[in-house]
């Protein structure tokens, strides 16, 4: 088992910085949010490379800071319990598995952009190792358990022009890697 000790947030800062310098880049060139959006069902073919580069581009300010708080904060976390690598490991797994699950369930017109099935990967694999940490969601003034906080914005997600998609494929490897950590005993208790 894991103790409990200082971990490197350099990949977490790193991928903050990456999601906001291509985000002011996608605002000097918004075509490039076409190139590097993952596009739906078969037109995936065309452009593989987006099954990573999506996960970078963001749709709009409030797109982007939403997801990079939620990054932050889930990801401090997560990296202090199962360390760095870990970290990146179901960062990127995680967006890989809602943009499988994008690629396979949206309309074959939609474009995914966004850290949100890796965010929300994040957020899966905490619920399974602190399911009762007491988070704030801006409106409601009291914490509220992770796991009703996740459930929430997951239910979020089905609100129309959101790629609920992706945050289900996320939050799914994401419980998968939380339970397999906590089986396995990779986190601090």
């Amino acid at each position: 088992m894991q103790t409990y000790r200082a971990h490197s947030l350099n990949a977490l800062w790193l991928l903050i910085f990456a999601n906001i310098a291509l985000f002011i880049v996608t605002l000097v060139e918004p075509n490039l949010r076409l190139l590097l959006g993952l596009p739906s069902g078969e037109a995936f073919l065309h452009q593989p490379w987006a099954i990573i580069t999506n996960l970078f581009v963001h749709g709009s300010l409030w797109h982007i800071l939403f997801n990079m708080v939620s990054l932050y904060f889930l990801g401090s976390f997560l990296i202090r319990l199962i360390g760095e690598k870990n970290f990146l490991i179901v960062f990127f797994l995680g967006g890989l598995a809602g943009n499988v699950f994008f690629i396979l369930l949206a309309p074959s017109y939609a474009l995914g952009i966004g850290a949100s099935g890796a965010v929300f990967a994040l957020g899966g694999a905490l619920v399974m190792i602190a399911p009762r940490l007491p988070v704030i969601i801006i409106p409601i003034p009291i914490p509220v358990p992770l796991w009703v906080a996740i459930a929430i914005f997951l239910l979020i997600s089905f609100l129309p022009n959101i790629a609920w998609q992706a945050h289900l494929g996320g939050v799914l490897l994401g419980l998968m890697a939380g339970y397999y950590f906590r089986r396995k005993g990779i986190y601090a208790r």
